[in-house]
């Protein structure tokens, strides 16, 4: 177990800290600067228990393999491997059919959505940007677990991936939380108003969806192997 836990020394710290991450299983242990790393880990042993029940609620694991179900943009859509298809993804209706290789399934279908996401949310931040008065110089896609979305000084804008795998509404409430940041680099009262005014009302629902169930959709392409 001690080879699984990361340790990190915070600057704030006062105590030592065990964490489990929901989007990717990863334990933490953070301590304060002049800890001794090696107390730190006897105590972490002594929590096995409670990492166990910690690993046990974690979102289960769906990886991109044929027949499996992919939400995709308020869809959801069965990935359908044929020996005879071509190997490029492309959609039917709600199926993605490709052929190929199995093993290189997961790959291909990853850099399908990453496409269509980074297709969706830059034409939900053009609308936006459109409704704001402002430019946006650039759209990007990533994949950092701390965040949804995030907005440079320099006008980039960049988005998780896995957004597109989310309900469109949650979606398209992040975009129009990123484009605010052009005119409102924080998140005062002014900020919260024009992000309900671009996206038509309070998005909280969105928010709260994205707390709730955000955590999840990290584990969409993990795990498995091609039947």
């Amino acid at each position: 177990m001690t080879a699984e836990i990361e340790i990190v020394r915070h600057p704030r710290a006062r105590r030592a800290k065990l964490s489990l991450d929901p989007a990717d299983g990863r334990v933490r242990l953070v301590i304060p600067p002049r800890a001794s790393a090696k107390t730190a880990l006897a105590w972490a042993m002594t929590q096995r228990d409670w990492l166990e029940r910690q690993r046990a609620a974690l979102p289960e694991a769906r990886p991109f393999v044929n027949r499996a179900v992919v939400p995709f943009d308020d869809a959801q859509l069965v990935i359908a491997w044929e020996e005879s298809a071509c190997r490029r993804v492309t959609r039917h209706a709600d199926q993605l059919v490709l052929g190929g290789p199995q093993e290189t399934i997961p790959r291909r279908i990853e850099a399908w959505l990453r496409r269509e996401a980074l297709r969706l949310l830059s034409e939900d931040t053009a609308d936006y940007a459109a409704r704001a008065g402002v430019k946006v110089a650039k759209v990007a896609i990533g994949d950092a677990r701390g965040r949804w979305g995030s907005c440079a000084s320099s006008g980039t804008i960049r988005y998780n991936w896995r957004l597109a795998l989310a309900p469109g509404a949650v979606r398209r409430a992040t975009a129009a939380h990123e484009v605010a940041h052009r005119l409102h680099m924080n998140h005062g009262p002014a900020f919260h108003a024009l992000v309900a005014e671009l996206y038509g009302r309070d998005p909280a629902p969105e928010r709260r969806w994205l707390r709730a169930h955000g955590a999840a959709l990290h584990w969409y392409g993990r795990g498995g192997s091609p039947e």
